[in-house]
């Protein structure tokens, strides 16, 4: 029992070191000279530029962060509350409130990953005088990142759902 809970929680903090390092490193999409994530855009990788309110569809970039924030958030609240329910909880009973706000996070990296995937395109062409020397860039590796925390927040809510506590 103690292996597969220091499995579970090793699984819980990689899961939350995925989303804060795709949340903050700058590699949501790279090339040669440039790359860019939903904070800046940086060219020669010393000139950066902080995307603001004057980005054109600036609403799409905040909903990415606001969803990648949460989700990371809500991943770090879900292991506070498994460390608590791991000592308050009755023999027998499962980690339920671990394992919905786990989904959710789930739900939160997967929604901010989806919008950067669908809008990434439409964002680069309308804003042309930041975006104009990344036409030939491809996805970095903080966008795969957070792909692969979803899977990782995904099974790992489930493994709460399916956890009974035990002696």
């Amino acid at each position: 029992m103690l292996v597969l809970l220091a499995f579970i929680i090793i699984f819980h903090i990689t899961s939350a070191a995925l989303l804060f390092v795709a949340t903050i490193d700058n590699a949501w999409w790279v090339g040669e000279e440039f790359f860019a994530d939903i904070w800046r855009v940086c060219v020669n990788n010393t000139n950066c530029t902080e995307l603001n309110d004057a980005v054109q569809d600036f609403s799409t970039v905040q909903a990415v962060q606001a969803t990648m924030i949460l989700s990371t958030i809500l991943c770090c609240i879900a292991f506070l509350i498994f460390v608590l329910q791991l000592f308050r909880l009755k023999q027998g009973e499962r980690f339920v409130l671990t394992s919905i706000i786990q989904l959710m996070a789930c739900l939160c990296v997967m929604i901010a990953a989806s919008i950067y995937t669908d809008r990434r395109k439409d964002i680069h062409e309308k804003n042309q005088g930041l975006y104009a020397q990344t036409s030939g860039g491809s996805f970095g590796y903080s966008f795969i990142l957070a792909w692969v925390a979803f899977a990782f927040t995904f099974i790992s809510g489930l493994m709460y759902l399916i956890l009974r506590k035990r002696k």
